[in-house]
């Protein structure tokens, strides 16, 4: 199974493409052939190199990576220098029956085994959810879900957004064991603890932060305020139904979704001109981007994991230094985020668990045969996400 998504980029010619290849970054399914790699001398590699098995089923991140070098050990497996991105000129793409998957030990997540990745799960939970799940909800996880946490978790745990979470000056809020009330400093309002959160576009990934968000919020028992804005009324419409759909797990805190000049209003009046403490821009566009400086407070933080094309940032280095913005920009390293992005799967299958629905990210399952239409009506908005089923 494989899903559209970022390959509109290449629909629509802004991709930089000039080699005829095969598209389709994100992809699940069974292993029918293994290369020499497997089986022998595996010592010191990756564990997927010894236990992987023809007819496990497996999903990959929308990058191969090794598993080995620098990069990766670190967790920064979207920039392995021997990766390449599936459906680009440089790898060929999942949308068609048969994958050939470089660095397999190193990329590929065992849906069959979960002996070797790490989870916050009960290894019995473990079993359950992955003969349990349906493919088309496991497939989030090659992008849009691990792109998603990986978006909250870089905002939550930025260093300027700790004194909100801890209720301790910068920078005492690294500094537990030194009292704050020996200082000069005076304590925190109600107003001050309040985190505020923006997240500029609702498409998947946007929707899969905003779920990320709640759910490590409603854990940590933060107060906060989510504003998730969208320049299309479909998409917002989506978030909302996304939003009534969660059961336990969103916490008590305010969640709005607004239009773009709503929510900047809103935002202005509920932290007292303030702003927001970080912004989440999951567009890909430096309108987005200019957007994302306005809504942030100084020290703040923007988070992009939208994919940017070759238009120029939309702010100068003095307006950087004036606001001290803190900016996080780039790929998500899927593979490294596969095991939260699981747990979150497992736990929130009121959202992720249906096709069709109003709260479902995916909106329809369809044959290669309606690959043309497809493309076109999700180009020009008329379909949500759609995965392409080739042996049907």
């Amino acid at each position: 199974m494989h899903r559209i998504g970022s390959d509109l980029h290449v629909y629509r010619g802004h991709g930089g493409v000039d080699k005829v290849h095969t598209c389709g970054h994100e992809f699940i399914g069974e292993v029918v052939s293994l290369g020499s790699s497997f089986g022998a001398n595996t010592q010191g590699r990756p564990k997927l190199y010894s236990s992987l098995k023809v007819g496990d089923k497996v999903v990959s991140p929308f990058t191969s990576n090794c598993g080995e070098c620098h990069a990766c050990r670190l967790g920064y497996t979207a920039r392995c220098p021997e990766g390449a991105l599936f459906g680009s000129p440089l790898l060929e793409g999942g949308q068609a029956q048969y994958v050939r998957v470089p660095k397999a030990g190193g990329t590929l997540f065992n849906l069959s085994n979960p002996d070797t990745w790490s989870s916050a799960l009960p290894a019995e939970v473990k079993e359950k959810a992955l003969t349990g799940i349906a493919d088309v909800s496991l497939l989030m996880l090659a992008d849009i879900l691990p792109t998603g946490v990986f978006a909250a978790l870089q905002a939550l745990n930025h260093p300027k957004v700790q004194p909100i979470l801890t209720g301790r000056p910068w920078p005492l809020c690294f500094s537990p064991e030194i009292s704050a009330a020996e200082g000069n400093e005076i304590g925190f309002t109600a107003d001050d603890r309040v985190v505020t959160f923006a997240i500029i576009g609702l498409g998947p990934v946007g929707i899969c932060a905003a779920v990320s968000l709640l759910d490590a919020l409603s854990t940590r028992k933060a107060p906060f305020r989510i504003v998730a804005t969208d320049l299309l009324e479909s998409r917002r419409e989506k978030m909302k139904a996304v939003y009534d759909a969660i059961g336990e797990g969103k916490g008590s805190g305010e969640f709005l979704v607004l239009s773009a000049e709503d929510a900047k209003a809103y935002i202005n009046k509920s932290t007292g001109g303030v702003g927001c403490t970080a912004v989440l821009e999951v567009v890909g566009h430096s309108d987005a981007l200019a957007s994302a400086y306005d809504l942030v407070r100084a020290f703040g933080v923007i988070v992009s994991v939208g994919v940017h094309g070759a238009p120029p940032v939309p702010f100068t280095g003095r307006q950087l230094y004036n606001k001290n913005v803190s900016f996080d920009f780039g790929r998500c390293p899927a593979r490294a985020m596969f095991p939260a992005a699981f747990d979150l799967l497992v736990k929130r299958q009121d959202v992720f668990g249906e096709v069709g629905k109003p709260a479902s990210l995916i909106d329809r399952v369809v044959s290669f045969d309606m690959a043309a239409d497809t493309y076109r009506a999700f180009d020009k908005g008329e379909v949500g996400k759609v995965i392409f089923d080739p042996w049907v």
